[in-house]
């Protein structure tokens, strides 16, 4: 079992950052693969950023050279960085655990970012 916690959300202009950072409870973090999603108003939920265990990372073609996802396995935290922001970036964020030998799924409680001038 692996709970999340999502932290950092908040109002910021077009072309600002911010840091997004999931602290996740439970043991044997280094073994998730690990994610972040989002879900803008009527639109499905989509995968922003995925970082694997072992292997490179993944992105949205959307904010790929914009976002980049890390993660510190000894403090247990995933943590997604947002630069160049754009009012269609606007959206519920949400942190992702994948364990990839069981197959299950855990999620955080989502941190809204808005993007608005």
């Amino acid at each position: 079992q692996v709970q999340l916690v999502e932290s950092g959300g908040g109002l910021v202009q077009p072309g600002g950052s911010l840091r997004l950072s999931c602290a996740a409870s439970g043991s044997r973090f280094s073994i998730y693969n690990m994610g972040w999603y989002r879900q803008a108003p009527g639109k499905q939920r989509e995968l922003v950023a995925r970082i694997p265990s072992a292997g490179t990372t993944n992105y949205a073609d959307s904010v790929k050279g914009r976002f980049t996802i890390s993660r510190d396995n000894a403090k247990n935290t995933v943590y997604l960085q947002l630069n160049s922001l754009k009012p269609e970036d606007t959206a519920v964020y949400y942190c992702n655990a994948y364990h990839p030998v069981r197959g299950t799924n855990f999620w955080g409680q989502g941190t809204q970012v808005t993007v608005s001038s």
